[in-house]
């Protein structure tokens, strides 16, 4: 955390130390603010960043849920393509291996389909803004977000053929247009007789669920946090910032001279000498106190921030790179594929999911 907003902490030190600088070493004793006003401004501020806190975490929450709604529906997907599709009514029986390559292309097809979901979750929006601040592109650098790395065509090419590819080159919504191909396979199977008929509803009905969750996703996506909130919360962090020094610093002097009137009737002596050397620059106490509470209420601000868009590819979003990968994990080890040729789960780095 402190890595992260380091820079900040710059700009905390110097505005915390130059109106103190100012009032000690220069004697301008005018520069100071009554504690009061800037307490209410304080207070405001506080109920301000919690508000967006709460709802930006209802955001990632929500999305969260929603990642977990197609974990479970792309398990129940996988159990039924290989459950599904048999001989048991085909009009024209086929054989073992014909049923699996059948299986293995439609399982693929799904994977196709997170794949260009989460693709499309990564784009960046004009009001996606975190790559965009110093800070958090020196904290990128320490994971790997695959879709910023990894062309699209390179991720989605082993799990389509060629048809499928050309027939998604040139569409806008590709995870709409797979969801399509895969109900449009399955009611030729379903033709065949290589799937029943009331097993062939089931299935649509989960393609549904799935277009029902892309559409949940999508609308987290496209509207973001309302804005008037989000740049009103960053001035008003700001003003209160700017204005902090200048009232506890004099509420520190004033301590200060509390205590040095308490030293009337201390022996003088080194003990009495450096408690004098104290009380007199007791003003200086107020830098560290200013800059831990402004960088108490920027971070909560900036934690805020980060946390508006759950797919924008930062540390604390919804980990859907790894998570789609797990899903391809369950997915072909159902349809018993040699360990040797699935991929391996993705690795974290420094504790963070991509």
């Amino acid at each position: 955390m402190v890595y992260w907003t380091r820079r900040d902490l710059y700009k905390f030190i110097v505005i915390a130390v130059v109106p103190v600088a100012l009032y000690s070493l220069l004697d301008f004793k005018w520069l100071h603010l009554p504690w009061l006003p800037i307490a209410l401004i304080g207070t405001a501020v506080a109920f301000i960043v919690g508000f967006k806190n709460n709802a930006s975490y209802g955001r990632l929450w929500e999305a969260r849920q929603i990642w977990g709604g197609i974990v479970n529906t792309s398990r129940a997907f996988g159990i039924m393509v290989n459950d599904f599709i048999n001989n048991e009514h085909a009009k024209i029986r086929i054989s073992e291996k014909e049923l699996r390559a059948i299986r293995q292309k439609i399982i693929y097809r799904h994977i196709a389909w997170m794949t260009a979901h989460r693709y499309t979750l990564r784009v960046t929006k004009p009001w996606e803004t975190f790559f965009k601040v110093l800070t958090n592109k020196e904290y990128a650098e320490l994971y790997d977000v695959q879709e910023m790395r990894i062309p699209f065509e390179e991720a989605i090419k082993p799990y389509l053929d060629e048809q499928e590819l050309k027939h998604i080159a040139d569409k806008k919504n590709k995870a709409a247009q797979i969801l399509a191909l895969q109900s449009k396979n399955l009611r030729e199977l379903k033709e065949k007789g290589l799937i029943w008929e009331f097993s062939f509803l089931e299935m649509e009905n989960t393609l549904k669920e799935l277009y029902t969750l892309q559409g949940k996703n999508e609308r987290i996506k496209n509207f973001p946090y309302p804005r008037q909130f989000a740049t009103l919360n960053h001035f008003f962090v700001w003003i209160f910032i700017l204005l902090l020094p200048f009232g506890i610093m004099n509420e520190f002097d004033k301590i200060g001279a509390e205590l040095l009137g308490q030293l009337g009737g201390m022996e003088y002596g080194t003990m009495k000498y450096c408690y004098e050397f104290i009380a007199k620059h007791f003003v200086w106490s107020s830098i560290p106190f200013s800059i831990i509470i402004s960088w108490v209420f920027y971070t909560m601000e900036r934690i805020g921030e980060v946390s508006e868009n759950p797919f924008e590819g930062t540390a604390n979003d919804v980990p859907i790179t790894t998570m789609s990968r797990d899903i391809e994990i369950d997915l072909r080890e159902m349809l018993g594929e040699p360990r040797d040729i699935i991929p391996a789960p993705i690795q974290m780095k420094y504790d963070i999911q991509t």
